[in-house]
């Protein structure tokens, strides 16, 4: 982006304007051509080819500014647009292909800006200002427009716009505005009638109204101000004097002219008197004292140069006026004296000043890209001040912005924030463990807040990032925190607290067999018997890390030990001895070898074994007794055996059928049935190992260090140790006992190596440094002032590093301060009293030289308090303002009477109302006169009312918050918590005292012996969390098989108040329980059905023989808990599966001794997957006993049957639970947790079942059944502390108050506790009474000795005092209050005591004086601003004194001026009430006052409603329509042209009796008495009842129906209350019993 250095060519001059529009850049641009073309030859015939050019390229150079070059594309073309040969174009007229430009570089943006012109008027719009005129509302649209140039900053000089548009769009050049209605002159109501311009005889009374709001675009002008009307008083007794004496304005003050005239012949003249005077005085003493004197004469006015006092002269005219306003001869103006007409006065001397001094060097000496610019300086002194002059003097000093000087800048420091290490995690406690009596509970975890601090550095941009290494982390010094400007970064954030896994294991497993210790070293015959249990979870952090877990090996000693033993898997058939088809034979056990962990091992392995031998048994011959096989052996009845308990098992076996009477073997008795065994024969003592906690891991010096790292001082941290823990054999319920009685081959290990972690040191920032002293001088501070300075610790020692020893905080007492100088005006004597020139004065008559009125001067110098000198700026600062450089003065001459100054005022020693006195004397000559004798024109005592000392206090304002007592932050619940200090408890709150005295002024407090305020104990409400009781104990899950749920709950103990952490989300039904659900899973083999044998079958149909038919057997059926050693507990019933409970009895048949006996029937085969009822199972039963010969064969001994889906074939499948809710771990409040979802087999018809059916079928199972989740931490509102308190609002006053403010540092989450809405507390001040200074009320002018003319007024100054308050009028009080008050009044440091005024002669004709300001209005429409600002008014009203002179009269004047503080105001007619037919009508401005003009005309309510034509007829009257009317019953009978005829009576008609007409009737509706009757002749006319008899009174009738009426009336009302009454309950006998939840809760559903 570029643009030309150069003005071009006046041919090229449109490639700038294209330059300037860059949206016209792409345009052709053929102008400049043509022109060329044209002042070569303008006679020749225009060409058929041009010169073509392309748009100027970018400005390129290789430095900024002017002296770049930017080229563009030319070329030859056709005039119909096609491109040819350059030889075409004629070559003198070929336009330049590169121009030198201005390169914009990125730091010009410094050096060029946009310069925006102020907006010009608003015009209105062309096609806007031709419509049709309609009414206006809120105004015409119009457009304004500005100038806008890009200038050079510096210089202030113009530069070429591409310049600043290269940073910055140029600003637009037009905007939309509003042109506003007219607005007319609007004006106040008339002020009451003045009175008689004249005592007696006719004069004139006038009244004037002032201006409200002017006249405003374009909008009317204001009416006359000023009424006047004629009065008449009283008959003149004395001829009227038509001539008035009347003084002109003093002239300007002028120097006298023969002054050195005077003086060169006053010289001449003392010169001999001085000689005399000189010989005179021989003393040196006397001569030393008087060239002292003249030194210091000479000093003091070297001293006063800053004031060149020159007193001169100024006179004025005094004329005789006649009342017509004409001069006339001043013998016409009897008066004894005249005014004078000369008087002293000051010369008028403007302010002088310096010449500026040079600029002082740029305040900003390096680059900084975020401000650039610094300022520079420059002042200047005044040499001279002003006097007299109504202008201040000019401003001394002056800025601008500047940039640094290149040559050796550097970059300026940058500063960012820098972070402490985050403290450690904290965590909030449980809502139930929130109690002080639970002080010492465990560790929290899971999710809680961590802190940190944050402090600004001096930073280096050149640094990728910070703190890289130790030493950049050490090297970072605090600075003072306001040098950072970015966001600052978070100072607490979440964390997470890792909760313990406690250590899960598994249950113990069944007691092997006795075994070696060691079964590859078999020594001795002693061995152990063990049982196992493994860890299921294992545990993690906390004290789960140490590895405390209970232990997983028990063993019992025992004798004849091995390692490997044969075990029975199977009994094989039984086979008779010698082939025999019955009769005694053996079993074979089918065998495998086993380990003693029962698993199957090689068969070699138990070579050393004894082998079982085959187990005799009889197979039963025909007719021999028939019994069951033995039972499985019971699960044992003890664990192991003692002194009194002894393990015993159990089998039985039943009679399947009896013996024959013949031959048969014959059944054994009921004790053969059964047999008994002993198990766990091995002794009750049992032995483990029990382990210690890992020790501390101590550094093993021996083992070499891996991953090692070393900090920045060298030192090694990280290396591997060595951990120990005690193991011991403890024998089980007794205590520890000798190693030896514990398997040595499985004791734990007693040392494991370990990680040391990294050791850290302490690492400090280094001390920021000391806080300045103050280095200006300090009035009035006690105590010596200090500086400090501080670092922060940015690593917290951990694990045996360097702790932090030194300290983070120091502080060292300043110097003492330079002690202040405090300034004082030092006036020195008056100089001699400077009279106006003897030529001046001796033309006037009774004028006497050498005495009368003048002025004198003073010098005044610039002392410290000690007296030394010092520069006149500086008590121009600090020692109030200037004393008066002259004052009037007066030579008495021989007729004026002299006396002494007055005398101090006596002091008072009375009560209230006692007086005190000044004197003064008269002297000298005057002494002789009498007119100096007169006590009232010279009064020579004066008296004064001595000040009362009555005072009374009385509180003033509202109670203060409630404070705390400073420092009271007690710990809350025994638990320091950041943010969480005690708010609440016993403070105080304030209310200001204010003292009066007895004229009801304000004074110091003090004087009330009262501190300023009354204090009050008040109470902080503490917040009260919610409470809940502990989990109760969880329910047992709620399915015996497969996945379901537990339950535990929370009740709620206490509700929150004042505040308090809310309670969790409580149950919706009662609304005070928490109920928290988990998902559990049951082992189905938890518990399950076991039966004994079945009894013998109980024949109830007897057969032909004995012993043998159809009958029941039954068998016990119990619920047992399943374990490892087998079923041991019998259980409650419902806890088994009911539909899988066994058959407890059956019907059953008992074979005769000849039949055949089958063995039980088998288990059924496993149906085919998937079900079909086309595929079948089976099972079968063996024969045991074979028939004989006579008796029944066996039977087909297998059953089929179809497999139908879910009744004995079924499908399985895994189904997968929901999600639970998050879980935590029991110490935790939030943080991570895990979801868990359960694994159920599920069969076809929905039932739950083990996890083997579905794992046998090999189904995949591809979900995962546990995830991480997080509960949101209930974090509490974490506060700042308490801000110092403000400074007081109000310097002085009732109204002042104190603001303290705190700030939420962490906003409140989940069920944390909320932040209080208390953020602010506020304080009344002290009372102080507020001193000012106030103008009295001017004067009436005065005209010395004459009746008009120029005059003077004057005003005093008193010093006030208010209560601060708008409404408090201020009382003056002494001045010596106001001493330490600066003199300004109504922001004014320019005191105005005394003006010149004029007071018009009789018969003139004058403006009044200004009015006061109006209030500020604003341009609205419908109340809202159109930005026009405000604007006041003020006028001035003609007033005539005689008719006469009106032509002499000056115009009424306007003043306006802009305001900012403006209002919108609405005008409105209002109207009285009517009176008769008229009203007053006005217009009302909003806030109350009433004015003429401003509400529209055209809306103007009526003041008249008279008739036209008036009312006449009899009972008629004028409306509010302007319309006659009728009054009440009579009805309008109306003309054809809608005018009132005449007021017809309403008619009413007579009921049809016998007996006089005149009988009852009734009001009818209005008929037209002019039409005929409809009714026919002889009938009667409808009738009406007439409650009114010709009397004028009630008939009797009215009141029996009256009477009816009321009774009717009360019978329903009656009948009502009786319905709608309840019927009264009976009253319910009380429930004595207690609710707990009703008195811990009362079911608020706001919870």
């Amino acid at each position: 982006m570029g643009l030309r250095a150069e003005r071009p060519a006046a041919p090229s001059r449109g490639v700038l304007q294209l330059l300037r529009l860059p949206l016209l850049l792409l345009l052709p641009l053929s102008s400049g051509a043509r022109g060329a073309a044209a002042q070569g030859d303008a006679a020749e015939v225009p060409t058929l080819y041009v010169w073509k050019t392309g748009p100027w390229g970018r400005c390129m150079g290789d430095d900024c500014g002017p002296g770049g070059i930017q080229t563009r594309a030319v070329w030859c073309a056709h005039v119909e647009g096609w491109t040819t040969l350059h030889t075409n174009c004629k070559q003198a007229a070929r336009p330049s292909n590169q121009q030198n430009c201005f390169k914009v570089c990125d730091w010009h943006k410094e050096l060029y800006d946009w310069r925006l012109g102020p907006w010009n008027q608003c015009q209105p719009v062309i096609s806007k200002s031709l419509e049709k005129a309609r009414e206006c509302v809120k105004g015409d649209e119009g457009i304004q427009v500005r100038e806008i140039t890009c200038i050079q900053k510096d210089k202030d000089v113009p530069a070429e716009d591409i310049i600043c548009e290269y940073f910055e769009p140029k600003p637009l050049l037009e905007q939309a505005c509003l042109i506003p209605c007219q607005q007319d002159c609007i004006v106040s109501e008339f002020s009451p009638w003045s009175e008689c311009s004249r005592t007696c005889g006719s004069g004139l009374q006038h009244r004037t109204r002032h201006v409200v709001a002017p006249p405003q675009f374009g909008g009317s002008g204001c009416p006359n101000l000023t009424e006047f009307q004629v009065c008449q008083s009283n008959p003149c007794e004395a001829e009227e004097s038509l001539y008035s004496l009347q003084v002109g304005p003093w002239s300007a003050c002028s120097v006298p002219h023969s002054r050195q005239a005077r003086q060169a012949r006053r010289r001449g003249k003392n010169k001999e008197r001085v000689k005399d005077r000189g010989k005179a005085v021989k003393d040196p003493e006397a001569r030393e004292l008087i060239k002292k004197k003249r030194n210091r004469n000479r000093q003091n006015r070297q001293e006063n140069r800053y004031w060149d006092i020159q007193i001169g002269y100024q006179t004025r005219d005094v004329m005789c006026m006649n009342k017509t306003g004409k001069a006339a001869d001043l013998s016409f103006c009897q008066q004894e004296k005249l005014p004078l007409t000369f008087q002293s006065c000051v010369i008028t001397k403007e302010c002088q000043v310096s010449e500026w001094l040079e600029w002082s060097p740029c305040s900003k000496t390096c680059h900084d890209v975020m401000s650039p610019t610094g300022t520079r300086v420059r002042t200047r002194t005044i040499r001279q001040f002003p006097i007299g002059s109504e202008e201040e003097c000019p401003e001394l000093e002056e800025k601008e912005a500047c940039l640094p000087q290149e040559d050796g800048a550097v970059l300026c420091a940058t500063y960012g924030w820098r972070t402490t290490e985050w403290t450690e995690c904290h965590v909030d406690p449980l809502l139930s463990q929130q109690d002080k009596r639970r002080a010492n509970q465990t560790a929290l975890c899971g999710g809680g807040v961590q802190t940190r601090e944050v402090y600004c550095i001096q930073t280096n941009d050149n640094l990728l990032s910070h703190l890289n290494t130790q030493k950049d982390r050490e090297a970072s010094k605090p600075v003072d925190s306001k040098l950072c400007t970015g966001p600052v970064p978070n100072t607490t954030q979440l964390c997470h607290i890792p909760c313990p896994v406690e250590c899960e294991v598994s249950p113990w497993s069944a007691w092997g067999p006795c075994t070696f210790e060691n079964c590859n070293d078999q020594q001795g015959k002693k061995g152990f018997k063990l049982r196992k249990r493994r860890i299921i979870n294992d545990p993690t952090g906390g004290s789960g890390a140490t590895g405390n877990c209970p232990h997983l090996l028990e063993a019992i000693p025992c004798e004849e030990p091995s390692c490997y033993d044969w075990k029975a898997v199977r009994l094989g058939d039984c086979e008779p001895d010698n082939g025999k088809a019955c009769g005694p034979g053996t079993q074979v056990q089918e065998v495998v070898c086993i380990n003693s962990d029962g698993e199957e091992v090689d068969r070699q392995l138990c070579r050393d074994a004894i082998f079982p031998i085959p187990v005799a048994c009889d197979a039963p011959c025909p007719k021999d007794c028939v019994l069951s096989p033995w039972s499985t052996w019971s699960s044992c009845s003890h664990t192991c055996s003692g002194k009194t308990t002894e393990g015993k098992q159990i089998r039985a076996r039943s009679i399947l059928a009896y013996a024959g009477e013949e031959g048969g073997i014959r059944c054994p008795n009921s004790s053969a049935l059964q047999e008994v065994r002993s198990c766990n024969e091995h002794p009750c003592t049992v032995y483990h190992w029990q382990t210690g906690p890992w020790g501390q891991c101590i550094e093993d010096t021996s083992v070499s260090s891996f991953n090692t790292t070393t900090t920045w001082n060298g030192e090694a941290s990280c290396s591997v140790g060595m951990q120990t823990r005690k193991v011991i054999c403890v024998r089980v319920n007794v205590g520890q006992v000798g190693p030896k009685k514990c398997p040595e081959n499985l004791r734990p290990e007693t040392v494991r190596p370990c990680l040391l972690p990294c050791r850290k040191d302490c690492i400090v920032t280094p001390f920021s440094d000391w806080t300045p002293c103050p280095s200006s001088c300090r009035e009035g501070v006690s105590g010596a002032r200090k500086q400090t300075r501080h670092r922060f610790i940015i690593q917290l020692p951990a694990n045996g590093g360097r702790e932090c020893s030194e300290p983070l905080y120091e502080e060292k007492a300043c110097e003492a301060p330079p002690p202040c100088h405090s300034y004082r005006w030092k006036t020195h004597k008056w100089r001699r009293c400077q009279l106006v020139p003897w030529s001046i004065q001796q033309d006037v008559p009774g004028a006497q030289e050498g005495c009368g009125p003048g002025r004198q001067a003073r010098a005044i110098t610039c002392r410290k308090q000690d007296g030394g000198q010092a520069s006149v700026q500086e008590c121009l600062q600090y020692a109030g303002p200037v004393p008066a450089l002259t004052q009037a003065c007066q030579i008495p001459c021989q007729d004026d009477c002299q006396f002494t100054s007055w005398s101090k005022f006596s002091s008072c020693n009375g009560d209230c109302g006692a007086v005190r006195t000044r004197k003064r004397a008269i002297v000298g000559k005057s002494k002789k006169k009498e007119k100096c004798k007169n006590s009232h024109l010279y009064p020579l005592i004066e008296t004064q009312y001595c000040p009362c000392d009555k005072y009374n206090a009385q509180p003033v304002g509202n109670w203060s918050d409630c404070i705390l007592p400073e420092g009271k932050a007690e710990v809350l619940l025994g638990m320091k918590v950041q943010g969480d200090s005690k708010e609440c408890g016993q403070g105080y709150r304030y209310q200001a005292m204010a003292c009066y005295d007895q004229n009801g002024r304000l004074v110091e407090t003090s004087r009330c012996n009262s501190h300023g305020y009354i204090e009050e104990a008040c109470i902080i409400p503490c917040p009260s969390d919610c409470k809940l009781s502990e989990w109760s104990n969880w329910s047992r899950c709620s399915k015996s098989c497969g996945s379901g749920v537990k339950v535990r709950s929370k009740w709620l103990r206490e509700k929150p108040y004042n505040g308090g952490r809310p309670c969790p989300k409580l149950d919706h039904v009662n609304q005070a329980q928490v109920y928290e659900v988990v998902p559990c899973h049951s082992d189905c083999k938890q518990y399950i059905w076991v039966t004994e044998p079945w009894s013998v079958c109980k024949v109830t149909f007897v057969d032909m023989r004995d012993n043998c038919g159809e009958g029941v057997q039954t068998r016990k059926v119990r619920c047992m808990q399943n374990t490892a050693d087998g079923p041991l507990e019998h259980v409650e019933d419902y806890l088994c599966d009911p539909e899988d409970m066994p058959l407890g009895s059956r019907e059953c048949k008992l074979p005769c001794p000849e039949d055949c006996v089958i063995s039980e029937w088998g288990p059924w085969t496993q149906c085919a997957l998937p079900c079909n009822p086309s595929g079948s199972r089976q099972r079968s039963a063996d024969p045991i006993r074979q028939p004989a010969d006579e008796g029944r064969a066996c039977p087909n001994a297998v059953e089929k049957e179809p497999c139908n889906l879910n009744r004995n074939c079924y499908h399985y499948d895994y189904n997968v639970t929901d999600w639970s809710t998050c879980q935590l771990s029991e110490k935790a409040v939030c943080g991570n947790g895990i979801k868990t979802r359960m694994l159920d087999c599920v069969r076809s018809d929905g039932k739950s079942v083990d996890l083997k059916y579905c794992e046998e079928l090999g189904l995949e199972k591809n979900w995962q059944m546990n995830t991480s989740c997080t509960v949101e931490c209930p974090l509490n509102c974490q506060l700042s502390d308490w801000s110092p308190w403000s400074e007081c609002s109000q310097t002085c006053g009732l109204t002042g108050k104190m603001i303290r403010r705190r700030r939420v540092t962490q906003p409140f989450q989940g069920d944390g506790r909320p932040c209080p809405s208390l953020m602010e507390q506020s304080k009344p001040c002290p009372v102080k009474p507020c001193y000012h200074w106030q103008y009295g009320q001017w004067s009436p002018c005065q005209v010395q000795e004459a009746q008009c003319g120029e005059g003077t007024r004057t005003r005093n100054i008193s010093c006030v005092v208010s209560d601060g308050s708008a409404d408090d009028f201020s009382k003056v009080v002494d001045e010596e209050f106001c001493a330490d008050v600066e003199l300004i009044i109504d922001g004014n440091k320019h005191i105005v005591l005394e003006e010149a005024c004029t007071q018009p002669c009789p018969g003139d004709c004058y403006l009044n004086d200004w009015t006061s300001w109006s209030l500020c209005q604003l341009t609205c429409v419908n109340g809202e601003d159109l930005g026009f600002g405000g604007i006041q008014v003020r006028s001035r009203a003609v007033i005539i004194q005689e008719l006469e002179n009106q032509h002499l009269c000056p115009e009424q004047m306007l003043e306006t001026k802009s305001c900012d503080d403006g209002q919108c105001y609405e005008y409105k007619w209002m109207a009285s009430a009517w009176k008769g037919s008229s009203r007053t009508v006005w217009c009302q401005r909003s806030d109350g006052v009433n004015v003429t003009g401003g509400c529209l005309v055209a809306s103007q309510p009526d003041a008249d409603r008279s008739c036209n034509p008036p009312c006449s007829q009899p009972h008629s009257y004028c409306s509010e329509m302007k319309a006659c009317r009728c009054e009440e019953g009579y009805t309008e009978v109306m003309s054809s042209n809608s005018t009132l005829e005449q007021c017809t009576l309403i008619p009413v008609v007579v009921v049809p009796t016998v007996e006089d007409k005149r009988g009852d009737v009734k009001t009818s509706r209005a008929v037209h008495p002019t039409q005929p009757s409809r009714n026919p002749a002889g009938r009667g006319r409808t009738w009406f009842l007439q409650p009114f008899g010709p009397d004028g009174k009630l008939k009797t009738w009215v009141y029996g129906v009256a009477a009816g009426a009321f009774v009717l009336l009360v019978f329903i009302v009656s009948m009502i209350y009786l319905a709608c009454k309840k019927p009264k309950k009976p009253q319910r006998r009380q429930n004595n019993r207690l609710k707990p939840l009703t008195l811990a809760y009362d079911g608020d559903a706001d919870m």
